[in-house]
């Protein structure tokens, strides 16, 4: 016979059920309800080590030496995040995703985040171009990074270091590091509408823990 859970315990297994439940998401949301952006900054030598160099991207090219690029800004709710919403914004006109290239890496990335995330911003293609811009300009890049002489095994935690003393007004609950097969990969950044460092959603708050992760060099 199964014993009935006793009512001081209910609330809290209530909370655990909540908090290991996936991220609430879907498609085709109205275009501007999210609460927060955040702001996805992609270690380049990762990326193209893992995904970019075999795509032949400009970015994985010898000799083009980027360190972080703006992978994207994206409107994000307090659980889970909206994407390809509704939106009457037209799309962006191939000259206006490629100025985003130098940034981005490349006007098809543009292309693809105003896609799946810039059309829920509820800003029209211009709009939110120019607020990605100014969310990356509201990060200072450690640099410490900008001239990396060769690969480097450390603790993720090390790069959230990095950012939070280059960044005196950023609380460490507004930043966080995710690896990906062993490599350092991603800073994201959690900023309010008017771009303002605020805490990330319970959702996004997951760094990495690694204690030996890779982060390449540049090249």
């Amino acid at each position: 016979m199964r014993r009935p859970i006793p009512a001081r315990l209910g609330p809290a297994l209530a909370l655990l059920a909540a908090l290991a439940a996936p991220p609430a998401h879907a498609e085709g949301e109205r275009a501007g309800a999210f609460d927060y952006y955040l702001l996805s900054l992609s270690w380049s030598p990762s990326f193209c080590a893992l995904e970019g160099r075999a795509r032949d991207e400009a970015e994985c090219r010898p000799g083009a030496g980027r360190g972080f690029l703006m992978h994207g800004l994206w409107p994000q709710s307090e659980r889970g995040w909206p994407s390809y919403c509704r939106t009457e914004a037209r799309d962006p006109a191939r000259d206006e995703t490629a100025r985003m290239a130098d940034v981005m890496g490349s006007g098809g990335l543009a292309w693809y985040q105003w896609k799946k995330h810039g059309r829920c911003s509820g800003l029209s293609a211009r709009d939110y171009f120019a607020t990605a811009r100014a969310a990356l300009a509201r990060v200072a890049l450690p640099p410490v990074f900008a001239k990396l002489p060769r690969d480097v095994t450390l603790p993720a935690s090390v790069v959230e270091d990095a950012f939070v003393e280059a960044n005196p007004d950023l609380p460490r609950d507004a930043v966080t590091v995710t690896c990906d097969a062993g490599l350092i990969r991603e800073v994201r950044i959690c900023l309010t509408r008017d771009l303002r460092f605020r805490r990330c959603g319970a959702d996004t708050i997951r760094d990495c823990r690694m204690p030996d992760a890779q982060m390449p060099a540049p090249k």
